[in-house]
C-alpha cells in the first residue's frame, strides 16, 4: 500500500506559477512510477504527466510540455509538478497517483491515487 497526500493547490491569476507536491507513505516510494492526473468540471480524469522511479525520463500529455515540469525526491518520498505560465483551462483537481510502470501510470491503470488538490486560475 501506498499513501499519497497532495498539497500546494489553491488560486492563481493566469500566468502564474503553481508548485503542487505529494508526499508518499508506505512502501519504497522510489519502487513506484509517479504520475499527476487532473479533472476539470463536467471532464474526465486526465494523464498529465509521469515520472520513472530514477527521474530519468518524464513523459507529459503534449498540452502541458513546455509549460509544466514533474520532478521527484526520492529522499523526500516526494514527487513534484512545477506550473508555470498557467490559464483558466489548467482550473481541474489535480491528482498524484502512484503505479509499477510508466504504462500503467500513462494509462491510468491500477494505480494508487491520493485526494486531490483543488488548482483555479483566474483570468
Amino acid at each position: 500500500q501506498v499513501q499519497l497526500v497532495e498539497s500546494g493547490g489553491g488560486l492563481v491569476q493566469a500566468g502564474g506559477s503553481l508548485r503542487l507536491s505529494c508526499a508518499a507513505s508506505g512502501r519504497t516510494f522510489s519502487s513506484y512510477v509517479m504520475g499527476w492526473f487532473r479533472q476539470a468540471p463536467g471532464k474526465e480524469r486526465e494523464f498529465v504527466a509521469a515520472i520513472t522511479w530514477s527521474g530519468n525520463t518524464a513523459n507529459y500529455v503534449d498540452s502541458v510540455k513546455g509549460r509544466f515540469t514533474i520532478s521527484r525526491d526520492n529522499a523526500k518520498n516526494t514527487v513534484y509538478l512545477q506550473m508555470n505560465s498557467l490559464k483558466p483551462e489548467h482550473t481541474a483537481v489535480y491528482y498524484c497517483a502512484a503505479g509499477l510502470n510508466l504504462g500503467a501510470v500513462v494509462g491510468g491503470s491500477n494505480l494508487y491515487w491520493g485526494q486531490g488538490t483543488q488548482v483555479t486560475v483566474s483570468s
